[in-house]
C-alpha cells in the first residue's frame, strides 16, 4: 500500500489488481489513466516493441518521418511544422514505439502523451489565440501544465516563460491537435526517414553536411526513462524494450535516409523545406 499526493494505491498481486483511492476525481482519474497506460506499454514491450525518444509525422502511404534529438533540440517544433502540412498527420510527440516487421522495415506506433509547446511556438503557428479562446470558453489544457502558463495565455502574454533554465510550456492533449488546431492524428506508420534538427534564431532552413547517426541515446531504457519510470514494476520488462529488440530496430533504421538540419523561427519556411527534403511535399 502506497500513499502519495492525497492518493492511496493498494496492490493485490495475487489477484492482479491495483486500486486507486482519493478524495478528488481528477487526481484519481489521472493516476488510473497513467497506470493503465503503463500496463499497456508493458504488454507492447513484451510483444517485441522498443521505445524511441523521437517525434513522428506520417505522410501519404504511411511513410513516417522520425525526429530525434535531446530535450530542447527541436523535435516538437519540427514535427508540428511538418504535421500541419496537407497530407501529413502527427503520430506522436517525444516518444514512439518501434518494432521490426516481416517486410524488413520498422513499424511505428504512438506513445500517447501531452505535447509541450512553448508560447513562442504557439504564436508562430498561429495557435496562441486559439488556445486563449478555448480557455476563456471553459476548456482546459493538460493538468500537468504550470498555472503560470495558463495565466499568460488568458492574459495574452506571448513572451517566453522561464523557471531558471527550464522553459514553461503549454501542455497539449493529443486530441486537441485535430480538435483545436486542425492537425490530424495518425495511429500507425512505417519509418521512412530520420531527422536530427537544430534550431538557430535567424537561420534559413538548410541541411547540414555532417549527418548525425542514430545512437543509444535515441532509445529509451528503464535507466533513462525519466518521464514514465516503472515505479510499481508493472512493465515486467525493461522500460524501453529488450537489448535485442533495440539493436534490430537500430540496424534497420540505420539503413534509412538521415538528415541533420538547421531550422530558423519561420515555421512556414521550415515546413516547406522539411516537406521537400523528406519527400512529403
Amino acid at each position: 500500500m502506497i500513499a502519495t499526493k492525497r492518493l492511496l494505491l493498494e496492490s493485490e498481486p495475487e489477484a492482479g489488481s491495483l486500486m486507486v483511492f482519493g478524495c478528488d476525481t481528477e487526481p484519481v482519474a489521472t493516476a488510473t489513466a497513467r497506470l493503465a497506460r503503463e500496463v499497456m506499454r508493458g504488454q507492447l514491450l513484451r510483444d517485441g516493441w522498443a521505445v524511441l525518444h523521437a517525434s513522428a509525422v506520417v505522410a501519404e502511404g504511411g511513410r513516417t518521418v522520425l525526429t530525434f534529438g535531446r530535450k530542447g533540440a527541436g523535435k516538437t517544433t519540427t514535427a508540428v511544422a511538418l504535421a500541419a502540412r496537407p497530407g501529413c498527420a502527427l503520430l506522436a510527440n517525444d516518444r514512439v514505439l518501434a518494432r521490426s516487421n516481416e517486410g524488413g522495415g520498422v513499424d511505428i506506433l504512438p506513445c500517447p502523451s501531452a505535447a509541450a509547446l512553448g508560447l513562442g511556438l504557439l504564436d508562430a503557428l498561429g495557435w496562441f489565440d486559439i488556445c486563449r479562446e478555448r480557455l476563456e470558453a471553459g476548456e482546459a489544457l493538460h493538468s500537468t501544465q504550470d498555472g503560470r502558463v495558463t495565466e499568460a495565455l488568458l492574459a495574452g502574454r506571448r513572451d517566453l516563460l522561464w523557471e531558471g533554465r527550464k522553459e514553461l510550456k503549454a501542455q497539449i492533449f493529443p486530441d486537441q491537435f485535430p480538435g483545436w488546431f486542425g492537425v490530424p492524428l495518425a495511429t500507425e506508420g512505417e519509418a521512412a526517414a530520420l531527422l536530427f534538427p537544430r534550431i538557430e534564431a535567424g537561420a534559413a532552413p538548410a541541411e547540414e553536411v555532417a549527418a548525425r547517426r542514430l545512437g543509444d541515446r535515441d532509445f529509451m531504457s528503464g535507466a533513462t526513462e525519466d518521464r514514465y519510470p516503472d515505479i510499481f514494476g508493472l512493465l515486467g520488462v525493461d522500460g524501453g524494450g529488450t537489448d535485442e529488440v533495440r539493436h534490430e530496430v537500430a540496424r534497420r533504421l540505420a539503413e534509412l535516409p538521415h538528415h541533420s538540419v538547421v531550422l530558423g523561427h519561420d515555421v512556414a519556411a521550415n515546413a516547406d523545406f522539411l516537406a521537400k527534403l523528406t519527400g512529403c511535399a
